[in-house]
């Protein structure tokens, strides 16, 4: 079996209404949908995190290592695509261009063994996961005093165990939001915090003092991905977990945020960090270094399916009786093309989700929605 062909979907779909966050805003969401076809006519799908039209632009460029190459020798052409681009491409889009290739092999992997990727990766360690709802954006009118603490009763209404909410705007702001949200859903109720490194260490220093009583699960990129020494600083002022990981890549990335001891929930996201070959081993280093994985999920079902497959194996660590487990970030905010691309969309029921249990990725396409959404 060999690789014939590697497609690219640059898919978008416009928001009805756009919603921002504390450094960027949106109007439409999108992706780089990745196709890897066989001489067989086995087919596989992946998804690279972030701007769509340069990563299909990279796959273009990874294509003579790719076509013609065994599919099932994913470590090898993960090794054979970095190698290409190493000088110039070790984080980034070139890294997000791998990830989308590498999940659509394991994809065609799962297909021609019949087995779910997480049953390849040896597991299901778990065959369920809890999931927090990922949304609290602003919107360009409307209190968020108001509509964001109805928005996160409405989560914990459908069952989901906890949610995250954006900061990263102004301390005192944010701080108040952050209150009236947890006076709103109660102290059983898991609470996040997401300021989308919009702060510097004194200003996410300041913040962690004053909501540091309202008992939070973690406080994720309070500084800018570079500041290792800015989450170290934040994490000595305060008792609340630092996590971060979504704007690193590969093994060789997280290697040196382990070594820093800088965070404390890691969260490599698969269609970015280098896809299920690469997470899997930032999982297991991640494990040596007795830190906790949750992975970032902010895509299609795809990156969803991916996600799932790789909470599937995520060790216990220790391996106790009760045993801390990893949640699935299920993302709430708007995404016309989320669940549409999808034959069968990935749901949650009361804040539960499943791991597919089919061949691959255990997902199937859609073709005409793809199309649909489809703009090169």
């Amino acid at each position: 079996m060999k690789i014939s062909e590697v497609k690219t979907h640059v898919i978008e779909a416009a928001l009805s209404e756009p919603f921002y966050w504390a450094i960027g805003e949106a109007a439409k969401r999108g992706s780089c949908i990745v196709e890897v076809i066989t001489d067989t006519g086995l087919v596989g799908w992946g998804e690279c995190f972030g701007p769509a039209r340069p990563a299909a632009a990279m796959i273009e460029a990874y294509k003579p290592w790719v076509i013609g190459a065994d599919p099932l020798a994913t470590d090898k052409i993960w090794q054979d695509l970095y190698a290409s681009f190493r000088d110039q491409g070790q984080k980034g889009v070139p890294i997000c261009a791998i990830s989308g290739i590498d999940i659509a092999l394991w994809d065609i992997k799962g297909k021609h063994f019949n087995a779910p990727i997480h049953q390849l990766m040896g597991g299901p360690i778990r065959t369920e996961v809890d999931a927090y709802a990922t949304g609290t954006y602003r919107k360009q009118s409307g209190d968020p005093m108001e509509y964001i603490v109805k928005e996160v009763l409405g989560y914990q209404a459908e069952g989901f165990i906890a949610t995250k909410l954006k900061i990263g705007f102004e301390v005192n702001e944010d701080a108040a939001l952050i209150e009236a949200v947890r006076n709103a859903v109660g102290h059983d109720f898991g609470l996040m915090l997401d300021a989308n490194h919009g702060y510097d260490s004194i200003d996410a220093i300041r913040l962690a003092q004053k909501v540091e009583h309202l008992n939070l699960d973690w406080f994720e990129e309070p500084v800018p991905p570079e500041d290792l020494e800015g989450y170290l600083a934040v994490k000595a002022s305060t008792s609340i977990p630092m996590a971060g990981g979504e704007c690193e890549y590969t093994r060789f990335g997280f290697r040196e945020v382990l070594k820093s001891g800088a965070i404390d929930y890691l969260q490599p996201d698969i269609c970015a960090a280098g896809g299920l070959s690469e997470c899997k081993k930032i999982t297991d280093m991640a494990n040596a270094f007795g830190v906790r994985l949750v992975p970032h999920v902010w895509g299609t079902g795809i990156g969803l399916s991916a996600g799932l497959h790789l909470l599937g194996v995520i060790p216990h660590n220790p391996p106790g009786r009760r045993p801390w487990e990893p949640m699935l970030e299920f993302d709430r905010s708007e995404h016309p093309a989320r669940q549409a691309i999808m034959k069968t969309p990935i749901e949650h029921v009361d804040g539960v989700v499943q791991i597919p249990t089919g061949p691959g990725l255990g997902i199937e396409i859609d073709r005409d929605a793809l199309a649909s959404f489809t703009v090169t």
